[in-house]
C-alpha cells in the first residue's frame, strides 16, 4: 500500500494539459527556468501541480493521496458549474492541498467549495515573447497587408463553443466584444475613419459571422506562431477584452508588454494591471481612456525571472 512519506528536497511535477494551449506554455516555462526543482518522473516529486485543474484525473488517484497537490484554478464559469462540476470539485478537493488562482476573483469562485488555502498570483510574463516592435505600425501593418490608415482592433482568443462552432462561448464576451466594435466603427464613421479588426486564435465563428454582418471588415489568422501574434499587438490601435468570466486573461499581460492600448471588463487581473479608466462596463467603451505606461509599469512585476520567485515561495511553503 501506498504511504506518506517525508522529503528532504522538494522536486515538483507539472502536469501539462496537452492542448496546444497556454498551459503548455507555462509548464514548458517553468520546467526550463526551474531545473533544479522540477522533475518529468512523478515518482521522484514530491509535489504535483495541476496547471490545468481539469486534468487532474489524468494521474492515478493513489498517487495523488500520497503527493502533495497543487492545483490550478484559472475561473469558474457560474453558469457551467452545475451539480456534477461541485460533485467533481469535491471528489478532486480530497486530493489537493493548495488551490494557486490568478485573480482575487476566482478565489471568490472557488472559497465556498473548499476549505483548502488558495494562494492568488498571476502567471509570470515571458518578456522575450511579448515586447514592444522595433519596427513602426506602419511597417507591420504593411507586411500583414492591413490598411495603414483604419481604425485597427485586436482579438485573439477562442471564443465560439466547440460543440457547434456557431454558439458564442458566453463567458468569454464575443457578442459584448462586437456590440463593442460596433460602437466605435459609428463613433468613427462620424470621424471618416474606418474602423476594421483583427482577429487570431481558434473558433472565432461567431465573431466573424458578427462582423460580416455589420459590414466590419476583418483579418484572421487562426494560428499564427508567437511571434506573429507579437506583431500583430503591435499593429494595433486597440485591444478589447470583453469577458464575462476570466482567470487572466493573458491578452492583459501581453498587452501591456507590448504597450498596445487596450481596454477591458473587470475580469481576471484587469484590475492588477490596468489603470482604472481603462476597464469598463460594457456599453461603456467609448469613455475608456487607455494608459500604456501604467500597464507596463504594473505588468513589470511579473516578468521572468522574477515571476517565478512568488511561485516557489509557494511550493517552500506548502512542502513543508
Amino acid at each position: 500500500m501506498l504511504t506518506k512519506e517525508c522529503w528532504l528536497e522538494m522536486k515538483i511535477y507539472s502536469l501539462a494539459p496537452r492542448e496546444n494551449w497556454i498551459c503548455d506554455r507555462f509548464v514548458n516555462e517553468w520546467k526550463l527556468s526551474n531545473p533544479t526543482i522540477s522533475t518529468n518522473s512523478i515518482e521522484d516529486a514530491n509535489i504535483i501541480w495541476l496547471l490545468a485543474d481539469w486534468c487532474w484525473n489524468q494521474i492515478d488517484h493513489r498517487i495523488l493521496s500520497i503527493k502533495t497537490v497543487v492545483a490550478s484554478v484559472h475561473h469558474i464559469t457560474p453558469e457551467k458549474f452545475g451539480s456534477r462540476e461541485k460533485a467533481e470539485f469535491a471528489l478532486r478537493d480530497q486530493f489537493v492541498d493548495l488551490y494557486h488562482v490568478p485573480c482575487e476573483k476566482t478565489k471568490n469562485q472557488i472559497s465556498p467549495h473548499t476549505s483548502k488555502p488558495i494562494w492568488v498570483m498571476p502567471f509570470w510574463v515571458n518578456g522575450s515573447l511579448w515586447h514592444k516592435s522595433i519596427k513602426t505600425k506602419q511597417t507591420i501593418r504593411s507586411m500583414f497587408g492591413i490598411d495603414e490608415d483604419c481604425f485597427l482592433i485586436g482579438s485573439f482568443q477562442r471564443d465560439t463553443e466547440g460543440s457547434d462552432l456557431i454558439s458564442p462561448k458566453l463567458e468569454k464576451g464575443p457578442d459584448l466584444f462586437c456590440d463593442a466594435v460596433e460602437r466605435f466603427r459609428d463613433d468613427f464613421s462620424e470621424r471618416g475613419k474606418e474602423v476594421r479588426v483583427l482577429l487570431g486564435g481558434w473558433r472565432r465563428q461567431y465573431v466573424m459571422k458578427r462582423l460580416e454582418d455589420a459590414g466590419i471588415y476583418y483579418y484572421y489568422y487562426e494560428l499564427p506562431e508567437q511571434s506573429v501574434v507579437n506583431m500583430m499587438y503591435n499593429s494595433l490601435d486597440l485591444y478589447i477584452v470583453a469577458a464575462r468570466h476570466e482567470g487572466g486573461p493573458q491578452s492583459i499581460v501581453e498587452c501591456a508588454c507590448t504597450e498596445t492600448p487596450i481596454i477591458s471588463t473587470d475580469v481576471g487581473v484587469a484590475s492588477m494591471i490596468l489603470d482604472r479608466s481603462s476597464i469598463f462596463v460594457p456599453g461603456k467603451e467609448l469613455e475608456c481612456t487607455y494608459n500604456t505606461q501604467y500597464a507596463k509599469n504594473q505588468v513589470e512585476k511579473y516578468l521572468m525571472p522574477q515571476g517565478f520567485k512568488p511561485f516557489v515561495e509557494m511550493f517552500d511553503q506548502v512542502s513543508r
